[in-house]
């Protein structure tokens, strides 16, 4: 388990203990603040990079890892985090937040698994428990929607953020159902093959984590803001054409120290399935939004019909433009 638990063990502990370490704002001086629901891994790898590119440019960032989005949402509404890291449409909609959505990071490459001692199908799954990241992340609204399609209907969802953390626990025999991403599956098959099934999922094009902010930072900051969409879209494009770059970036910036050898294995393959499912090259879009609607509409997530929902209630694409406007489309 060296693998899953390495950098976990290292970082978590740190990290885990600073869920409360973010202070108000109270200047303009005051660094663009991150908040990310989750802690360093090979999935967030390239996210990481962009940030220390960021850095380069001259953008004063911080970056502080929490518990879950849940929390890392709660620290954008309530000011002590500037942009966080996840997708909070039912937070907007529900909640009625004054944050917005600015820039789409990945969509959603997911593979809902299962112990096959124990379940076969989806309809073995009525009545039992199932384990997704967050709560209204992209992979509860896939398991839900995915529980509504097959007509059963779950005892419990679990929530375990970190896809490498589930994979951990489904090869200890801590979790039973869940979802994991590619780098999980791989990881599964490598460790225990033929232990594992994959259920069937519909074709999905919707927003899994994208960036979000507090609206009156958008208003204030917009070259800030601006300066980290451009580091992340110069990142995801050069990932793009060649993802055995992140495996350089990641000695050049010294990320991750404290990965373990198979965890470090696990970076080109990764990232090389990644490139080939396709990076959000232009930050996603109306029309990306407009997936969404369809998406977390139909999985409950959302409320209405998809076609009552207004672009502009939940996104501000300023940021975006601007650094579209630098850089060019895709």
């Amino acid at each position: 388990m060296s693998m899953l638990t390495a950098l976990k063990q290292s970082v978590a502990a740190t990290v885990f203990g600073c869920v409360i370490a973010l202070s108000p704002a109270t200047a303009d001086a005051e660094p663009l603040r991150v908040a990310f629901g989750d802690i360093p891994s090979v999935e967030t790898l390239h996210l990481l990079i962009a940030f220390e590119r960021a850095k380069e440019a001259g953008l004063d960032l911080e970056v502080t890892y929490l518990k879950s989005e849940d929390i890392a949402a709660q620290a954008v509404v309530s000011g002590q985090a500037d942009v966080g890291v996840g997708g909070p449409y039912a937070l907007i909609q529900k909640v009625r937040a004054p944050v917005r959505m600015f820039m789409q990071l990945s969509t959603l490459q997911m593979y809902p698994v299962v112990a096959a001692d124990t379940y076969k199908t989806w309809k073995d799954l009525d009545g039992k428990e199932v384990a997704v990241h967050s709560r209204g992340s992209g992979t509860e609204a896939i398991m839900r929607l995915a529980a509504e399609k097959n007509g059963i209907e779950y005892s419990n969802i679990s929530y375990i953020p970190g896809s490498e953390v589930r994979t951990g626990a489904l090869l200890q025999g801590n979790v039973k159902a869940t979802i994991v991403d590619a780098s999980g599956k791989r990881i599964l098959e490598a460790q225990a093959p033929g232990k594992f099934l994959y259920l069937p999922l519909d074709d999905l094009a919707a927003t899994d984590e994208g960036l979000f902010a507090n609206t009156d930072y958008l208003k204030e900051h917009p070259q800030e803001v601006a300066t980290l969409v451009e580091a992340i879209l110069t990142t995801w494009r050069e990932v793009a054409k060649d993802p055995a770059a992140v495996e350089r970036l990641r000695e050049k910036y010294k990320l991750l120290p404290d990965a373990s050898p198979e965890m470090v294995a696990e970076i080109g393959p990764y990232f090389k399935e990644a490139a080939a499912g396709g990076l959000p090259l232009n930050g996603g879009g109306e029309e990306a939004v407009k997936d969404d609607f369809d998406f977390y509409t139909t999985s409950g997530a959302l409320e209405g019909e998809a076609s009552g929902l207004k672009v502009e209630d939940f996104w501000e694409f300023a940021p975006l433009k601007a650094a579209l406007a630098k850089l060019g489309q895709s």
